[in-house]
C-alpha cells in the first residue's frame, strides 16, 4: 500500500461476538501509523510539530475508524480506504486548531492547544497545513480518478458547511433564548459536527462507486452525528466526575444547546447561564433545575432519536460483522460517559 506500514490482519474481526472497544482501538493504531507516514514531521520541523500537536495528543479517533468500518461494511478493502480516512482525520484537526484560536482556548485533550504553544500565526499556518495535506492525501487514494475527483468535491463541500456551522454557532451568541429555536440549533449542529462524521462514513462508497451505500452511509453519519453532539451537551452538564474543572461550561458561557432552548420552553430561567463564573455550588443547582423540568432527559431522547433514524440506513446495506460493528458504536455515541 504504497509503503504505508498496514497490515490487513490487523483489523479483521474477531470470529466470536465484537468487543467494540477492542475493534476501535485496532483500527485506531493502523490509522495513527497511517498518520506517521503521511504526514511526517519534516522541514520547517516547527511547522510540522504544530501541525502534529492534536493529533499526536490522542482523540477518540472515532471519524477515521468509522471510515474503516463502513468500508468493510460495503466490501471494500480497509487498505484501500486508510488514505481517505487519513484525510477526514486531518480535517478534523484542521478545525480544532482554527476553533481553538477563535475561542481563545488553552486546553485540549489534556494539552495545551496549538496557539497556546506555538503562537497564533503558526497554529494558523499549521491549521492551513493540514487542510491542504487532507487534499493531498485522499487524491493519492487507490481508486478511479473519477471517483477521486467526486470525494475531493464531497470533502470540500463538508469543510464549506463546517465553516458555516461555526458561524451559525458564533452567530447564537449575540442571539437570545427566544432567538434561537430547536429547529435552528439542530442545523448547526448538522453543518458544524455531523456532516463530517457524515462524510467519514460515505467517502469510501463514493470513492468505490456504490452511490447507494453512500447515501445510505451519509444518512447513517448525520444522524448519528447529530445524536453524538446533543449527548456532548448532556455530558457538559451530567458528567461532572469526567468533565472535572470544565463541568458546567457551556452553562457558564451561554451555549444555546438543546437543553437550555428546551428549559427556555418550558419557562425555566438557569440562573447561571452566561454568567462566565459561578462555584460549584451554583452550577449544581442549576443542573438539578434543567434534570427537575425534563430537558436533559428530552435531550437524552433526542439524541437516541437521531441515532435510531442513522441506524435504520444501515439496513440497505449486506449483513456483515463490520454492519454490526457500526450499530454498536451508533449507540456507544450516546452511551458514552466522556
Amino acid at each position: 500500500m504504497d509503503g504505508i506500514p498496514f497490515k490487513a490482519g490487523e483489523i479483521k474481526m474477531n470470529q466470536k461476538k465484537h468487543d467494540l472497544i477492542e475493534e476501535v482501538k485496532k483500527r485506531g493504531e493502523v490509522i495513527n501509523k497511517a498518520i506517521e507516514y503521511l504526514i511526517p514531521i519534516k522541514d520547517p520541523e516547527g511547522l510540522y510539530r504544530a501541525a502534529r500537536h492534536l493529533i499526536d495528543a490522542g482523540g477518540k479517533r472515532l471519524r477515521p475508524v468509522m471510515c474503516l468500518i463502513a468500508s468493510e461494511a460495503i466490501g471494500v478493502k480497509c487498505e484501500r480506504a486508510v488514505k481517505a480516512a487519513v484525510a477526514v482525520e486531518t480535517i478534523h484537526n484542521f478545525t480544532l486548531i482554527h476553533d481553538d484560536i477563535m475561542d481563545r482556548d488553552e486546553m485540549r485533550r489534556g494539552v495545551k492547544t496549538v496557539h497556546t504553544l506555538y503562537g497564533e500565526p503558526t497554529a494558523i499556518l499549521a491549521g492551513d497545513t493540514l487542510f491542504a495535506k487532507a487534499f493531498s492525501i485522499l487524491s493519492e487514494s487507490d481508486f478511479e480518478a473519477e471517483n477521486i475527483v467526486k470525494a475531493c468535491r464531497m470533502l470540500a463541500d463538508v469543510c464549506v458547511e463546517i465553516c458555516e456551522g461555526q458561524y451559525i454557532d458564533m452567530s447564537f451568541e449575540n442571539m437570545s433564548l427566544k432567538e434561537v429555536g430547536e429547529e435552528e440549533y439542530i442545523e448547526m449542529v448538522r453543518k458544524k459536527t455531523a456532516v463530517l462524521i457524515a462524510c467519514s462514513c460515505a467517502i469510501s462508497a463514493v470513492l468505490a462507486g456504490e452511490n447507494e451505500f453512500a447515501e445510505s452511509l451519509w444518512k447513517f453519519g448525520e444522524y448519528c452525528g447529530i445524536g453524538f453532539q446533543i449527548h456532548d451537551d448532556v455530558l457538559d452538564l451530567v458528567g461532572k466526575e469526567k468533565i472535572g474543572k470544565d463541568w458546567g461550561s457551556d452553562l457558564l458561557e451561554g451555549k444555546k444547546t438543546l437543553i437550555v432552548i428546551e428549559a427556555a420552553k418550558r419557562g425555566i430561567e438557569v440562573p447561571v447561564f452566561g454568567k462566565k463564573k459561578a462555584n460549584a455550588d451554583e452550577i449544581e443547582k442549576s443542573v438539578r433545575m434543567l434534570e427537575e423540568c425534563g430537558a436533559i432527559e428530552y435531550a437524552k431522547n433526542k439524541a437516541k432519536h437521531f441515532v435510531e433514524m442513522g441506524k435504520k440506513e444501515l439496513k440497505k446495506l449486506p449483513e456483515s460483522e463490520a454492519k454490526d460493528l457500526l450499530e454498536s458504536i451508533a449507540d456507544y455515541l450516546v452511551s458514552r460517559d466522556h
